[in-house]
């Protein structure tokens, strides 16, 4: 049986930048896609997941009361989007997009595996 979304689940608290693909017992397959300019509301991801890069941009992630806890445009060496990452999950936050094109990501997210 499929686990019920969080109401902080990013398919849930952010829609407008999150989409369901596909889900099933075993994964559900997110589409994030932030347009330029773009701030997403407060929102998790808690389940590990891999995630392909399709389009990537410079974003700022701050928590839930506006602290910034990453700018990949300040990162010394300079950020680098790889066109496939592993996340074991994010905790609430933000997520603006400072870049110059739409970020958009597919998450394959494990299902019934609990974030370390």
């Amino acid at each position: 049986m499929v686990e019920a979304a969080h109401d902080l689940d990013g398919v849930v608290a952010a829609p407008e930048h999150h989409r369901l693909l596909f889900e099933n017992d075993r994964v559900r397959v997110v589409e994030t896609r932030v347009p330029v300019g773009a701030v997403t509301a407060v929102h998790t991801h808690l389940a590990p997941a891999a995630q392909l890069v399709v389009s990537g941009s410079h974003f700022v992630r701050r928590d839930p009361g506006g602290k910034v806890l990453l700018d990949t445009r300040k990162t010394n060496p300079p950020f680098v989007w790889p066109p496939v990452l592993w996340s074991e999950g994010t905790p609430a936050h933000t997520l603006e997009n400072v870049g110059d094109q739409d970020l958009v990501v597919i998450s394959v997210e494990l299902r019934g595996v609990a974030a370390p």
